[in-house]
C-alpha cells in the first residue's frame, strides 16, 4: 500500500504540534533570561570554603534549543502515530468523527504507521543523544522515560490513556518537562568565575516551573478539547477517558476550569517576569472554545475547538514568551 506525503502529514495532526512547540520556545526564552542572573556558590581558597558569587551573561544555545524542539517534536509525532496504529488495531477508531486516521481509514498499514512511530521515537533518540553529549548524560533516562510515556500512551496491554490519566501525562510531559528541560539546557553546564576561583552555579528551578505551568495546562485544555469531542464514539468503543467518566457537561467544566488555572499560573508568574500579564492580551482567543463547550453540541458539532485551543495555547505561548524577555 503506497501512502502518500499528504496523508502522512495529516496522520502526524499538525493541529497537535503546538503542544511540542509552545514549551521549548518558552523553556528556552525563561533558561536564556534567568541566565544573566547573579548566583552565589562555594569556592574553596586554600582550606577554608567561602561564600563567592558571579554574573553569567545571558546567553542563548541556539543549538541546544533546536536539538530540545526536535526532540519535542519527535515524541509528540510518534506519539500521535502509535494512537492511530494502537486505535487502529483495536477497531476504536473504526467510526470517527475527528481528522482522517490513516489505519482505520485504510489509509496506511497497521505495520507502517508502526514503523513511522518507531522512527519519530528514533529521530529523538538521536536528537537527544546529542543534546545529552552537549548538556549533561542525565538527559538520557529523562528521554527514555519520554518515549516509554508516549508509546504506552495507547501503545501495550494496559494504555493509560484509555483510563482517564492522558491529562496527567501531557501536563508532566508536555508542559513541566519540556519546558523546564528546555530552560536547562540553556544554562548546563556553565561555570563562572570568583576571584581566580571556577564554580558551577545551581539551577534555579522555580522560574521555569512557573512558567512551565501554563503551558502544560494549556497542552492539557488541547487532550481535554479532543476527548470532548470524541466522547461518544470512545463509550461506544471502550475507551474510559476523563471525558468519558465526567460526562459531556463536566467534561466541559473540567475544561473551563483548566483556563482558568491556566490564567491564574500566569498570575504567579507574573511574581518571577512582572510583563507576564501580557498574555491576558490573548484572552479573547478563549472566547470561541469557551462558547463551544458552553453550548449543547457533541461529536462533530466540537470539531473545531481542537483547533481554537491549539491557536489559544500558541498566542499564549508567544506571548509568555515575549512576557519573559522583556
Amino acid at each position: 500500500m503506497s501512502t502518500s506525503l499528504k496523508n502522512w502529514v495529516a496522520g502526524a495532526r499538525p493541529r497537535t504540534l503546538p503542544a511540542a512547540v509552545v514549551p521549548v520556545v518558552v523553556g528556552t526564552a525563561a533558561g536564556y533570561r534567568s541566565s544573566g542572573s547573579f548566583h552565589v556558590g562555594v569556592c574553596t581558597i586554600g582550606s577554608r570554603s567561602v561564600l563567592c558569587g558571579g554574573l553569567v551573561d545571558h546567553q542563548l544555545q541556539v543549538i541546544n534549543a533546536l536539538l530540545a524542539l526536535i526532540v519535542a517534536l519527535a515524541i509528540q509525532i510518534g506519539t500521535n502515530y502509535v494512537n492511530d496504529y494502537s486505535d487502529g488495531v483495536r477497531g476504536t477508531d473504526d467510526v470517527r468523527v475527528g481528522p482522517v486516521r490513516l489505519v482505520a481509514s485504510r489509509l496506511a498499514t497497521a505495520r507502517d504507521v508502526k514503523i513511522a512511530a518507531a522512527a519519530a521515537f528514533a529521530v529523538a533518540g538521536v536528537a537527544g543523544l546529542v543534546l545529552a553529549a552537549r548538556v549533561t548524560w542525565w538527559a538520557v533516562p529523562v528521554g527514555i522515560v519520554c518515549v516509554i510515556a508516549g508509546w504506552a500512551y495507547t501503545g501495550g496491554p494496559k494504555p493509560y490513556g484509555y483510563y482517564g490519566f492522558g491529562e496527567i501525562f501531557v501536563f508532566l510531559f508536555f508542559g513541566l518537562v519540556a519546558t523546564v528541560g528546555s530552560a536547562y539546557v540553556q544554562h548546563a553546564p556553565y561555570v563562572t568565575v570568583y576571584m581566580a576561583h571556577l564554580y558551577k552555579y545551581s539551577y534555579d528551578w522555580y522560574f521555569p516551573i512557573a512558567a512551565a505551568v501554563p503551558v502544560g495546562l494549556l497542552a492539557t485544555g488541547m487532550l481535554q478539547a479532543n476527548n470532548m469531542r470524541d466522547l461518544e464514539t470512545d463509550t461506544a468503543s471502550g475507551k474510559k477517558t476523563l471525558a468519558v467518566r465526567l460526562g459531556r457537561v463536566r467534561a466541559g467544566y473540567l475544561y473551563l476550569g483548566t483556563l482558568m488555572a491556566t490564567a491564574l499560573s500566569i498570575g504567579v508568574l507574573q511574581h518571577f517576569r512582572g510583563w507576564a500579564p501580557i498574555a491576558f492580551v490573548g484572552l479573547p482567543f478563549s472566547f470561541y472554545p469557551i462558547r463551544l463547550v458552553l453550548s449543547n453540541r457533541t461529536g462533530r458539532k466540537l470539531l473545531p475547538m481542537l483547533g481554537a485551543t491549539a491557536r489559544l495555547q500558541l498566542v499564549v505561548g508567544i506571548l509568555i514568551t515575549v512576557g519573559i524577555l522583556l
